[in-house]
């Protein structure tokens, strides 16, 4: 082999090269934008935490003021949540069902 195919193979090996660079950088730049990311996201998260909490010891003394057993309306609002639920998804199995029944009844869409 000459110095001809040995330079067209340095040439292709030096732009694989390049690309790989180009690639390791674009990742490089991905990685330290997620990493800011997650440290802000993780910053709104703790803040939204401490506010979550200084808002529930505010309910907690109105409610204590005010006689309001806090554990027995959640209680209730978790019983009423739970209830919507299944409610719900009766209703979804109820529809399918009734398709189900529609579509398997002798005659049904043929106009007889």
């Amino acid at each position: 082999m000459g110095l001809g195919g040995t330079a067209k193979k340095l040439q292709k090996v030096t732009e694989m090269a390049e690309d790989v660079y180009v690639r390791l950088n674009d990742l490089r730049d991905q990685v330290v934008e997620m990493r800011e990311t997650t440290k802000e996201t993780s910053d709104r998260v703790d803040r939204l935490e401490t506010e979550t909490a200084e808002v529930r010891a505010i309910l907690d003394a109105l409610a204590e003021r005010e006689g309001i057993d806090v554990e027995s309306v959640t209680a209730d609002a978790h019983i009423i949540d739970a209830e919507g639920a299944d409610e719900a998804s009766t209703a979804t199995a109820d529809e399918a069902s009734v398709s189900t029944a529609d579509a398997e009844e002798p005659g049904a869409g043929d106009g007889s």
